[in-house]
């Protein structure tokens, strides 16, 4: 569904992923939060598990996201970066067509191509994991609260995005769907929240 105009209390839902250790193996937990734009409303929690370095993050978001009993209310869904799990990356297009949702993924960080490229080449399925970073499209830039957030965005308008990332970055620089999933996920591993800022 096409958002028409980025309302003050739209329904977002924000995924993170819990933190892990580099020398772990199996599966980690992610969390998607669902927030009314930039407000302190927490509507609903969702709770997924995908396997570490694996090739489930696009499908497991997608059927959580599609089973939720918040689906009807839902405008967007809000990534926090392309990867989950180190490198389980989310095919944002296949997402977007899966769940009729708009994407948008946020990160803090400008991502260096070249080193991320050649990280991924290290990993089976390194041709997989690529397209879905072509896929993804040009990685932008915006200033919010004298700092820069990138984004890519799938079925929204770059003005919307821009408008979205601006209104839902209410307390930093990191939207607060994603900032309360962090919240949320460092808690589930590590038995208190951290970071958030």
């Amino acid at each position: 569904m096409p958002i028409r105009e980025v309302k003050d209390e739209i329904r977002i839902l924000g995924w993170d992923d819990s933190p892990f250790d580099n020398n772990s193996s199996g599966t980690v937990p992610i969390v998607g939060s669902i927030v009314r734009g930039g407000k302190p409303y927490l509507d609903g929690v969702l709770v997924e598990n995908v396997k570490l370095d694996g090739f489930d993050a696009t499908e497991k978001i997608a059927r959580a996201t599609n089973r939720s009993r918040h689906k009807d209310q839902l405008r967007v869904i809000l990534l926090d970066g392309i990867t989950f799990a180190g490198f389980n990356t989310v095919d944002i297009a296949k997402l977007h067509a899966d769940t009729g949702l708009p994407v948008v993924v946020a990160t803090r960080k400008d991502i260096d191509f070249p080193n991320f490229k050649k990280a991924m080449k290290s990993l089976d399925g390194f041709d997989k994991r690529w397209k879905c970073v072509e896929r993804a499209g040009e990685l932008k830039k915006i200033s919010i609260r004298g700092g820069n957030l990138y984004f890519q965005h799938k079925g929204i308008e770059e003005d919307k995005t821009r408008d979205l990332l601006r209104m839902s970055a209410s307390k930093s620089i990191t939207p607060e769907p994603i900032r309360i999933s962090h919240l949320i996920a460092s808690a589930i591993t590590k038995g208190e929240s951290v970071g958030g800022a």
